[in-house]
């Protein structure tokens, strides 16, 4: 049975077929030390896996298999990654805030969303679709 995955907050992305690849903390090893995802392995992404009210559905969008997973420093992605992930480079100014390129805008939301840092470490998981997109 493939592993559940959230994607709350590309959800749109995912109907649509646009986001090949999420940014995860975690999700490399168990704490015994065994890899948790690989290239081959089958995903079910969801609406919201946990935190669900009780008696609430999962709410499944699209089965996916694992085609890349590596770890990198959070400040690493690229506008093409950007996209990638799901996001419309339009919801980023060209220059943010400080004058930097919109990847550091997007870098600066995923640390203030995961309280983490640039340096964090976390790991690219990068799939294709095993459906078709639902209209």
């Amino acid at each position: 049975m493939p592993r559940l995955m959230s994607v709350t907050l590309t959800e749109q992305a995912v109907v649509e077929r646009r986001k090949t690849v999420t940014r995860r903390l975690g999700w490399w090893k168990t704490k015994k030390g065994v890899r948790m995802i690989q290239p081959g392995d089958r995903l079910t992404l969801c609406r919201k896996v946990m935190g669900r009210k009780k008696g609430e559905d999962v709410v499944r969008l699209a089965e996916v298999e694992v085609v890349s997973v590596r770890r990198e420093p959070l400040r690493d992605i690229s506008p093409d990654e950007i996209v990638r992930e799901g996001v419309d480079p339009r919801h980023f100014d060209v220059l943010g805030d400080l004058g930097q390129p919109p990847t550091w805008e997007w870098v600066r939301w995923f640390c203030a969303e995961m309280r983490v840092t640039p340096d964090t470490l976390v790991t690219r998981i990068e799939w294709r679709y095993l459906d078709k997109a639902t209209p």
